[in-house]
């Protein structure tokens, strides 16, 4: 594979060409070819690299020999592999970055191995018989990854190592043949604990151990301390760690298969599998056998501080290198020796050469969901310091010793090192710190990190410029405790904030300033900063932010492609000049009038326009912008049932409310959960059940409990004074006036309020949006807080308030949050993305500092005013009625997954873990003929589109009206094998003529027309079937079908409906442990005299006469 030249590369192939453009190119003996073998992260950066400084001279012409099948990929990002299984996902570069070079500049080849370099003729031979010239020679062939071959059993089946795809590929494929069985990693370094990730993502194995020889892990980075720290979260992750373990024998069958390790101190373990990550060592046999200098002890080719070889022209970068008789495993050394040889070969002539120095081995990752850092002489308190800042005034570096002072280091013994360590451990919320000073305090060395490392890009740049510190020691730890957000304000210029690529802060604004870069995606791809680990990626992003803020280039917070608004602008827009319907507001507001929208903008305008409105959203100018939870009033499950929430306000219910709940879950066989905000969940409802569900609930006295809408859940509470004699506050009676106040009001994210009776916080007020804790005077207020992926406790915002005055308080809250949130955001961001945070919400809402609050009380009294139950209104309207069939066409019915008995409930089965990679879009049918499915008159004509799902034998299909035209496809959605794609929003872009609908469960975007109809967007392993469809004067939509039983063959429900066997129990093996209790006691241990429950009916002991 190549771009510009031919594969094959004589010594007499010219090595200019002409140039597009029109400028004269330089003579073929004035453009010199420079030869790169190994096409790795540190090949393709000085590649990058020259080809920049190079850009205007070109002086220059590239020939890069890669011996692997890929094109330079993240190696640093390995483990990521196992998601997507796709080699081009990891490339650094895609390879029409390649052929998009200037004509002849580089030529690339792959599945290539160079074999013997000669250099008194400057050329290298490959593995394929090409002769390559070179003028320059780069060896960038980086490193293989150890396997000790004294060790017995070393070449057995089941032995691996971690280093290329072509490894993983191998793992992936060895694993599925030993599914269930032990998984073993010997090494606990860095790549250790990524390959025992790689291991454990990969789902095959029952257990993966991880051995190392010492007694923690990341010995190289870490003290004892730290790293046993490391290992104790590890060990909570379910991987077992063994330690100070030595491997002496790889115990094999009589077909040479792993079947197990013998330590060196006897003690033997059973595994199927194991992988060795216990190190690299440099490939310079090409450099050996050419008679170029290589390092006797530990391996590497022997550079110069320029790079250069013992040959000439020849130079070497990279894991390769052995620079000082060190080599360096880590990629941001390759990448310094990349940037040094690149400046030396383009801007020597014009500027002094530089030379690599000690590279900085600062590393920050994240293993495992571990945090780890550590950063300049981390260990310079076990083998004294490398360096010491001179002592002012002074003209000896301090630490070292005259004669005197050797004569007592010999007699007396080496003194302690001058070094003091300031430590922090907290073993709560697993962090530690250990950061290294002089003995005066006033300058750092180093040190590492566990758990919290957001210091860590500025304490680096403090130990490189050996600055005297200007606060004490102590503050660098406990100052880390505040804020929670990256934040690049007090970083200079020259701060490395990528040590993957040594891209600095410098790098980013200047790519900004000078316009380069109008995006992050931009930024990423112009200074490769985040295209490694990631880790850097939110610092990235702040700098960005914030230079483009200062260039006067807003940072656009746009809805989505249709709109060139936040939704902020947009509420605003909508509630100034009264748009009450999605057509007015893309007329007003979308950048064309005509468009249809997406996934994205419709459930928000939706949103905004019941936060002003509370118009029912089944209304047919609403129901389009729904997502499939509001278009059912339900939270739609993973076999197409619905979960049904009645409101239990404040978490007080009555008996016969409970009563009544039970015996609709019985009637209807619903599976019932005690959710976390005090309310009973029924699981399993079928659409054609939930109106008489809802009949029966509503006819008890309840009524819906928004559960499905991003609006106000629930407000939790204790027993307060009501009952608790610890109360001081009725948490209860506060708690059931707030939620009968906000509740069915829509906000841009879901909202949870709990009130607690007195300090002991029972009601977890203080992890809530909205939170009030009783006191002798009143409630202390709190706001801001939340549970979920990122937990944030929330903040005071009034103390000793009245409770006559709370509701005024949480009314301007609420709606100021309601009015100038984000899209999707809870008020914990919010909140800390507002101007001054809690401080500035304060002045707005209790000192008025905008003037708006007597408009935000108003606003808020005129939308509580508008309350309905949804399901009382739904039941009551035919119409409305209407929509909950499973079918159109039909009322016959589908289930869609098994059911899987489980304490004495149903469940459904487990989702496959495999999604359904058919091509269905590729299908061949033998014959298609016409077939009338459903009346025209079911699909009306809306703005936003119509839909509806038929039957056909046992296929599920999906009918789509829109703006007049028609579209049919399959109902299942590969991704999960679920049965809901006519429940989707359709989505448009009139640019590129694409009309999508996006799959209600995890958005999979299908298109419906044109030549890529049946592709999916945003994910290419699936993609779904269509068909002709048209609408005949006989009021009929006709598809144009194969035979039923073909159509069944490839789309049939019963062949895709998920399968209790397709996935085990993930308690298979924990349950072993509990002997088959299942975590309950039998029975007869639970109950008096061993008779089992008594069973209590409604309707007496005759029970309910349905």
């Amino acid at each position: 594979m190549s771009a510009g030249n031919s594969a094959t590369i004589g010594l007499d192939t010219a090595r200019t060409q002409p140039v597009e453009d029109g400028r004269d190119e330089p003579k073929p003996e004035e453009r010199k070819r420079i030869v790169v073998v190994g096409l790795g992260m540190v090949g393709i950066a000085f590649i990058e690299k020259v080809m920049k400084l190079d850009a205007k001279r070109r002086e220059y012409d590239i020939i890069v020999i890669g011996e692997e099948p890929h094109l330079a990929y993240n190696r640093v990002g390995l483990s990521s592999f196992f998601q997507h299984r796709n080699a081009e996902n990891l490339y650094l570069n895609p390879e029409e970055w390649y052929r998009g070079r200037p004509k002849g500049s580089l030529n690339y080849h792959l599945n290539t191995m160079v074999t013997e370099i000669h250099p008194d003729h400057k050329v290298v031979m490959t593995s394929k018989g090409d002769t390559v010239a070179y003028d320059i020679l780069v060896l960038a062939t980086g490193s293989d990854a150890v396997l000790p071959r004294h060790t017995p059993g070393h070449d057995a089946k089941g032995v691996f190592v971690y280093r290329t795809i072509e490894d993983l590929q191998k793992l992936i494929e060895f694993s599925s043949t030993v599914k269930g069985s032990n998984g073993a990693v010997v090494g606990g370094g860095l790549l250790g604990l990524e390959a025992a990730k790689a291991m454990w993502d990969l789902e095959e194995f029952g257990s993966v151990k991880l051995i190392e020889r010492n007694r923690w892990v990341l010995s190289r980075q870490l003290d004892s301390d730290a790293g046993s720290m490391v290992v104790e979260q590890v060990r909570n992750l379910g991987l077992e760690v063994l330690l100070s373990k030595r491997v002496g024998r790889i115990n094999v069958d009589e077909d040479n298969n792993v079947v197990g390790v013998t330590f060196e101190d006897g003690e033997k373990m059973d595994c199927r599998c194991i992988m060795f990550a216990i190190g690299i060592k440099a490939r310079d046999e090409l450099a050996r056998k050419a008679g170029i200098k290589c390092a006797d002890r530990g391996g590497g080719i022997v550079v110069n501080p320029d790079l250069s070889t013992s040959k000439p022209d020849i130079y070497a970068i990279g894991e390769c290198a052995s620079w000082e008789s060190q080599t360096f495993g880590l990629i941001a050394p390759g990448v310094e020796m990349a940037d040094v040889l690149a400046f030396n070969l383009t801007q020597a002539k014009v500027h002094s050469p530089r030379k690599f120095k000690r590279p900085d081995l600062s590393t920050k990752l994240k293993l495992l969901g571990v945090e780890v850092a550590s950063f300049g002489d981390f260990f310079a308190d076990r083998d004294g310091p490398k360096e010491l800042p001179a002592r002012h005034g002074a003209g000896k570096k301090e630490g070292t010793m005259n004669a005197k002072d050797r004569v007592k280091n010999i007699t007396d013994g080496p003194p302690p090192p001058p070094v003091k360590a300031l430590s922090y451990r907290d073993p709560f919320q697993a962090v530690y710190k250990k950061y290294l000073f002089t003995l005066d305090g006033k300058y750092l060395l180093g040190g590492m990190m566990i758990g919290d490392t957001k210091d860590y890009v500025k304490l680096v740049p403090m130990v490189k410029t050996q600055k005297p510190l200007e606060v004490p020691p102590s503050e660098l730890i406990l100052g880390a405790q505040k804020g929670d957000d990256d934040n690049a304000d007090d970083l200079t210029d020259d701060t490395q904030i990528c040590s993957c690529h040594n891209v600095t802060k410098g790098d980013v604004t200047n790519a900004v300033k000078d316009g380069t870069c109008k995006s992050i995606g931009d930024v990423k791809s112009c200074t490769k900063a985040g295209t490694g680990c990631g880790g850097c990626m939110p610092l990235v992003q702040s700098i960005f932010n914030k230079e483009m803020k200062a260039q006067g280039s807003e940072v656009l917070n746009h809805l989505c492609p249709h709109f060139a608004y936040s939704r902020a602008d947009i509420f605003s827009i909508v509630s100034v000049k009264k748009l009450k319907s999605f057509p007015e507001v893309m007329k007003e507001c979308g950048k064309d009038p005509t468009s249809l929208g997406c996934e994205a903008c419709k459930p928000t305008i939706g949103s905004i326009l019941s936060s002003l409105y509370n118009k029912h959203i089944m209304d047919k100018p609403l129901h389009g912008l729904q997502d499939t939870n509001d278009r059912f009033l339900g939270n739609i499950q993973r076999n197409g049932t619905f979960s049904v929430i009645p409101r239990v306000a404040g978490g007080e219910i009555t008996a016969d409310k409970l009563i009544a709940i039970g015996t609709v879950a019985k009637k209807y066989g619903l599976y019932c959960k005690i959710t976390g905000g005090q309310r009973i969940d029924m699981f399993g409802a079928k659409k054609q059940d939930l109106v008489d569900i809802w009949t029966h609930l509503v006819e008890a006295g309840m009524e819906s409990g928004y559960a499905y809408a991003k609006s106000l859940r629930t407000v939790k509470s204790c027993v307060g004074t009501t009952w608790c004699r610890f109360g001081i506050g009725d948490s209860v009676g506060m708690a059931v006036r707030l939620e009968e106040r906000y509740k069915s009001i829509r906000s841009p994210h879901k909202m949870k309020g709990g009130v607690s009776g007195c300090v002991r916080e029972c009601a977890e007020a203080q992890n809530k949006d909205f939170g009030l804790i009783a006191t002798e005077k009143g409630f202390n207020v709190f706001v801001g807080g939340n549970g979920g992926a990122k937990p944030r406790h929330s903040e005071i915002l009034a103390k000793d308030v009245p409770p006559e005055d709370v509701i005024p308080i949480l009314d301007r809250y609420l709606m100021f949050y309601m009015r100038s949130a984000d899209k999707l955001q809870r008020t914990a961001r919010w909140i800390e993305n507002l101007p001054g945070g809690i401080k500035y919400l304060r002045e707005v809402i209790l000192e008025d500092k905008l003037g708006i609050c007597a408009e935000l009380e108003k606003q808020m009294e005129d939308l509580v005013g508008t309350f309905k139950c949804e399901w009382t209104e739904a039941i009551k309207d035919p119409q409305k009625r209407k929509a909950f069939q499973q079918f159109g066409n039909t009322k016959e019915t589908s289930e869609e997954a098994e059911k899987v008995e489980e304490r004495a409930q149903q469940r459904p089965a487990y989702w496959a873990k495999e999604s359904a990679h058919d091509d269905f879009r590729g299908t061949k049918w033998s014959s298609l003929t016409w077939q009338p499915m459903i009346s025209a008159s079911e699909f009306p004509d809306t703005p936003t589109g119509s839909s509806k799902s038929v039957k056909r034998g046992d296929t599920q299909l999906a009918i789509f009206k829109l703006k007049g035209a028609w579209y049919a496809t399959q109902q299942m959605c590969p991704h999960k094998r679920t049965f809901a794609l006519s429940d989707g929003l359709l989505g448009d872009d009139l640019k590129s003529d694409k009309l999508w609908v996006s799959c209600p469960y995890h958005k999979r975007n299908f298109e419906l027309k044109g030549e890529n109809a049946g592709k999916c967007n945003n994910d290419e392993s699936v993609n779904i079937a269509t068909f002709p469809i048209e609408v005949r004067d006989d009021g009929l939509v006709y598809l144009k079908l194969p035979p039923i039983e073909e159509l069944d063959s490839v789309l049939g429900t019963k062949k895709w409906m998920v399968k209790k066997d397709e996935t085990a129990s993930p308690f298979e093996k924990l349950d072993q442990k509990l002997k088959g209790l299942k975590g309950r006691k039998p029975v007869e241990a639970s109950h008096l005299n061993g008779t089992g429950p008594r069973a209590i009916t409604a309707g007496g002991d005759g029970g309910m006469d349905w």
